[in-house]
């Protein structure tokens, strides 16, 4: 089953959303796993430091001890000193016990004791060490004093210490593990998922561009066959269209003979009318009684009038057939593409036509810079001339005329606009006034309604699409889209 283009979009799009997810996933995972670990690092550390403080002040509680027994077994000075320095440092490793189990009760609890069983050690060693005979005499027969009953106290309150900082360690170690084994198993998780999108992907991919393989034949076999019927009806719209032109042609010359004919006895009526005038002059002259009031009204008037008539019409079909044959010469004319500077060729068709707009109080402004195309250069002079003076034709009374003709190159395609502030076309008649002979608001300017039909005849050999957008009152824009390259097949037809 081919892959439409709309499920491929989304397929693709589904890949893309969920390989991003993965890998925002796998991000989100390994920050929070960092930063899980600087905390678990930090405690451990913590707890470390911890440690080594108990073990700093079990050491020195020792020396104390040592250096206290060392004074009442000899007497040496250098156990003295030695007491006399542990007993200063022990009490600064309590405050430091203390500093650093802030954050547990239970342990800040175990220190406060500490700090009474030291007070009650260095109490004991004090008078030990005042009366070293009472203290010896005690230890032979007891084996014990107050200052060792403190000392083992002391390592049982120091063993307790440690043991619960030993737990908080290994609970450390144990979350910053299962810490470690999320990160793996979200990775993993992700790992696999981009697998499955990279698979998924691939496979979507393969499966369009066969498919699209597959519809590329087709096309070009469809192509093949398109291209000889494509060239047999140009080849029948061409013979249509060369019969239209000769027909026209046909038509216009036959109609021609008889309305010279009519034309020509007309004359000669009108010369007729001039003695039967006289002749009635003069019988009303010479005998009034026998000139009737039908036939003085019939010489005077109805015959007069009636020439007028017929060679008005006779004028009116004279310049219709000229169109037509005006019409059908145009469509037998060889196109011939040119490069052409469309400033030079707007500039040329403004200036043919200034006399009659300064006659008008209008302006014609032709905008700069504008592009160059390759075209017939008499076909694009007779469009925007009949374009420009149309508009001239279509001034609104009472504003100044303005008209701007004005250029931009759109991909292969040069389109030019032609604005006016004229009187405008009424929305219904847009396309009505493309039409032979037809033409749009009040019938008050010369013509025949034929120079818009004529604007999209050439336009249309021009490879040109024409169109207008205005309103009532309002002015109207004519928009011509060209081809910037003429082609010789297309000038050919």
């Amino acid at each position: 089953m081919a892959i439409q283009q709309n499920t491929l979009n989304r397929l693709v799009i589904g890949c893309v959303v969920t390989g991003f997810l993965a890998l925002v996933l796998i991000g989100a995972a390994g920050v929070a796993v960092m930063a899980r670990n600087l905390d678990f690092s930090k405690w451990v550390n913590h707890t470390y430091q911890v440690q080594n403080a108990i073990a700093d002040y079990r050491t020195d509680n020792e020396r104390l001890e040592t250096a206290r027994r060392g004074v009442l077994l000899s007497s040496d000075p250098a156990f003295i000193g030695i007491y006399r320095q542990m007993s200063e440092k022990l009490p600064r490793h309590v405050d430091e016990l203390q500093r650093l189990t802030a954050d547990n009760p239970v342990q800040q609890a175990r220190v406060a004791r500490l700090r009474i069983l030291l007070r009650q050690q260095l109490t004991a060693d004090d008078r030990s060490l005042a009366d070293p005979s009472a203290a010896r005499a005690a230890l032979a027969t007891r084996g014990v004093d107050d200052g060792l009953t403190a000392v083992r106290a002391i390592r049982a309150l120091t063993d307790e210490m440690k043991a619960d900082e030993a737990r908080n360690l290994d609970e450390r170690d144990a979350a910053r593990a299962a810490s470690l084994r999320s990160l793996y198993v979200v990775a993993i998780a992700a790992g696999v998922l981009l697998a499955v999108v990279a698979i998924s992907s691939t496979w979507v991919i393969l499966r369009y561009t066969r498919d699209l393989t597959v519809s590329r034949a087709a096309l070009q076999a469809l192509n093949a066959g398109l291209e000889s019927e494509v060239a047999a009806r140009t080849a029948e719209l061409r013979r249509a269209n060369d019969e239209i032109q000769r027909f026209a042609y046909i038509v216009s010359h036959d109609l021609r003979s008889p309305l010279v004919n009519v034309m020509g006895f007309t004359s000669e009526l009108e010369a007729a009318a001039k003695p039967l005038g006289q002749l009635l002059q003069r019988a009303e002259a010479e005998a009034p009684d026998i000139v009737t009031p039908e036939a003085r009204a019939a010489v005077t008037t109805d015959l007069p009038e009636s020439l007028g008539f017929i060679r008005a019409s006779t004028q009116k079909m004279d310049r219709l057939i000229n169109a037509i044959l005006r019409l059908s010469r145009e469509g037998r004319r060889v196109l011939a593409p040119e490069p052409v500077d469309l400033k030079a060729l707007f500039d040329n068709v403004a200036a043919g036509l200034k006399h009659r707009a300064d006659e008008l109080g209008a302006r014609i402004e032709v905008a700069p810079d504008l592009p160059r195309l390759v075209s017939d250069r008499l076909a694009l002079d007779q469009v925007f001339s009949n374009l420009v003076e149309n508009a001239l034709k279509y001034l609104k009374p009472g504003r100044p005329g303005f008209i701007q003709i004005r250029a931009h190159r759109r991909g292969d395609r040069v389109v030019v606009e032609v604005i006016d502030n004229g009187r405008g076309i009424d929305p219904k008649d847009h396309e009505r006034i493309f039409d032979l002979f037809r033409r749009s608001g009040a019938q008050d300017q010369p013509g025949e309604g034929i120079g818009l039909a004529h604007v999209r005849a050439l336009g249309y050999r021009l490879g040109a699409t024409i169109n207008v957008e205005s309103a009532l009152d309002q002015g109207a824009t004519f928009r011509v889209s060209l081809p910037a390259v003429l082609s010789r097949e297309t000038a050919a037809t």
